[in-house]
């Protein structure tokens, strides 16, 4: 369980975008999908769920979209200097924010995957936790 005091402070890695959560997340999703993958140069994305007034971004912000596997209109907010993603938004939902600035958090305490997605694409030498829950594509 988080002992997260809020607001949690972060930047981009070069500080020119900076945010402020101002409570927890709704939730924290790992993503394993081919796509996330290479977002993150890692075995998955890690992406907070939020509800845009419970965040403060500062900074300039620059515009990236594609459409994703699920059909769904993905846009993307980055930091035009450094190239760190800020986060995701479905124009269809405005007032939610797939926040992907966690790893960039002074606390970074409440980033602990409640769900995993796209399980189908995930690395074989990652074992997801017991108990999460899982869902072969995006549910």
């Amino acid at each position: 369980m988080s002992t997260t005091h809020y607001p949690v402070s972060g930047s981009c890695q070069c500080g020119q975008v900076t945010f402020s959560l101002l409570a927890a997340p709704n939730m924290v999703i790992a993503c394993h999908c081919k796509a996330c993958q290479k977002l993150a140069t890692s075995a998955f994305s890690i992406t907070s769920i939020l509800d845009k007034d419970k965040v403060v971004i500062e900074g300039e912000l620059a515009d990236w979209s594609r459409m994703a596997d699920s059909g769904n209109e993905n846009h993307a907010k980055f930091c035009p200097s450094c190239g760190n993603r800020i986060y995701h938004y479905d124009p269809k939902i405005p007032n939610i924010l797939k926040f992907k600035g966690g790893a960039s958090l002074d606390d970074t305490s409440m980033l602990i995957p409640t769900v995993h997605v796209w399980v189908s694409e995930k690395q074989d030498w990652f074992i997801i936790p017991e108990g999460v829950k899982t869902f072969d594509k995006q549910p």
